[in-house]
């Protein structure tokens, strides 16, 4: 199938824009206090307890302000948004 040249833009809604913020900040600030973001995130994620995330720069504060359930939904819609980008059409 040949490139037709049409780009594609989604909408990110303010929702979603202010989730991805939160997760880039509470990772930054995790890597800066030397913790491993990816499982600190899940275990937060898993258990719901807030003390997988540290203070530093409000991260805790910041994590708190959405739902588990949004943060979950979020990475799948990246996560499955960017595999079948870069599988593309199948011929």
């Amino acid at each position: 199938m040949e490139n037709s040249g049409t780009i594609f833009f989604s909408k990110i809604s303010e929702r979603e824009r202010l989730i991805r913020g939160i997760l880039n900040d509470v990772y930054t600030a995790l890597s800066e206090k030397g913790y491993n973001p990816i499982s600190q995130l899940v275990g937060y994620v898993m258990s719901g307890d807030p003390t997988y995330i540290t203070n530093h720069n409000g991260a805790r504060s910041k994590i708190t302000r959405i739902e588990r359930d949004e943060i979950v939904e979020e990475l799948f819609n990246v996560y499955i948004s960017s595999e079948m980008k870069n599988k593309g059409p199948k011929s």
